[in-house]
């Protein structure tokens, strides 16, 4: 197994770097925080344009044709300026579930438009419970022939309040749980942006009152929301992954500046032992993390047995890794980290909120136990 990135992925990687570090500046990011979209459009428009939202889609829906490695690398490096925007609902979640799941309709019909930028999703699966799982769905599709009816809220959806299309799990009168293609603006339909920790990362809670769709806005057959959930929580965990592997190193980076320029009894304070006992710890985990995220960025091109184990791995130790690495973080700027008016906050809030998406490590941890057999 090579994991490492060739010379291709490298000059990737480098460009997107640059780019973003001359258009996600410290003062850039907080302005779209505070705004109730964080979003810029002109940002969102370029990167389509560069193709990254294009990066991991088939040529025959409209993509680049490249895989989850270099989609990983473009995560990675936002990950690194803490970036907002609905890259990660849309690209990530959106596209892969209807890669998944949708029929060749549906994907001839979003996933061009995906690629292009025109076309935003959002991923609306947890209902007022607060559970990442399938089997807390309470929100209802009545089928009748073919005109479908949904009802009821779900709550924590990522960028639910801007998506064009939004991705709803809802159980039938069967005690099926499938999801199902929404638009935002249907009738029926209200989204509600919500405060949370992180804010660079926008949520909502989206109610459904007779919302009238058909039965051919469903992905997959009767039923198949078990189906489709498992392979597309593997994704998104690894997508996370590579993204906490990026904020780690942002972290790491930046104690390691400020221990080499912070004076304390004459000296830098990166010169006491303590100080660079927690900046090397953090590089262990930077680099363990990287290994984890690459490992798994690679079986899922090429070792689909490998994935199933690589993807709870990476997923649940690249986060803890990210949370640790932002604590730490703070612990070495002292007084200062601790204050809104410094990054380090940034990083700490997001890494909490990657910790716990899509389920937190002990629940990875179990599931990578489950696939071991343990």
């Amino acid at each position: 197994m090579d994991f490492g990135i060739s010379d291709e992925q490298s000059m990737l990687r480098d460009m997107a770097r640059e780019y973003l570090a001359n258009r996600l500046t410290s003062e850039a990011v907080r302005s779209l925080m505070e705004s109730e979209r964080a979003h810029d459009e002109a940002l969102w428009v370029e990167m389509a344009e560069m193709g990254w939202h294009a990066m991991a889609i088939p040529e025959e829906y409209g993509g680049a044709g490249f895989t989850f490695q270099e989609l990983g690398i473009i995560l990675e490096e936002m990950g690194r300026r803490v970036t907002p925007g609905p890259f990660f609902s849309t690209v990530v979640l959106g596209a892969n579930a209807l890669l998944l799941g949708g029929t060749e309709d549906q994907k001839q019909r979003l996933l061009p438009a995906v690629a292009a930028g025109d076309h935003r999703l959002a991923f609306a699966l947890i209902d007022t419970g607060g559970q990442w799982s399938l089997d807390d769905v309470s929100t209802t599709a009545r089928i009748e022939g073919s005109v479908v009816t949904l009802e009821g809220e779900k709550s924590f959806v990522i960028d639910g309040h801007t998506a064009d299309t939004l991705i709803v799990a809802a159980r039938d009168g069967d005690d099926n749980v499938d999801f199902w293609l929404v638009p935002r603006t249907a009738d029926g339909v209200s989204a509600r942006r919500v405060e949370t920790l992180d804010m660079t990362r926008k949520q909502a809670d989206v109610t459904f009152e007779g919302v009238t769709i058909t039965i051919d806005d469903r992905l997959g057959g009767a039923g198949s929301g078990a189906t489709l959930l498992g392979p597309l929580y593997d994704i998104a965990g690894v997508g996370l992954a590579y993204e906490s592997v990026g904020g780690s190193q942002a972290c790491l980076e930046m104690a390691v500046e400020y221990a080499k320029e912070r004076k304390q009894f004459g000296r830098a304070i990166g010169s006491f032992q303590a100080v660079k006992h927690k900046c090397a710890d953090m590089l262990v985990q930077v680099e363990s993390a990287k290994s984890a995220a690459y490992a798994a960025g690679w079986a899922a091109v090429n070792d689909p047995d490998e994935f199933l184990i690589a993807a709870p791995l990476a997923k649940s130790f690249c986060s803890d890794a990210y949370f640790f690495c932002a604590a730490e973080n703070i612990q070495v700027h002292g007084g200062i980290g601790f204050t809104w008016e410094h990054d380090a906050h940034l990083f700490f809030k997001r890494a909490k909120t990657n910790q716990l998406m899509f389920g937190d490590g002990t629940l990875w941890r179990a599931k990578l136990a489950d696939r071991l057999g343990i």
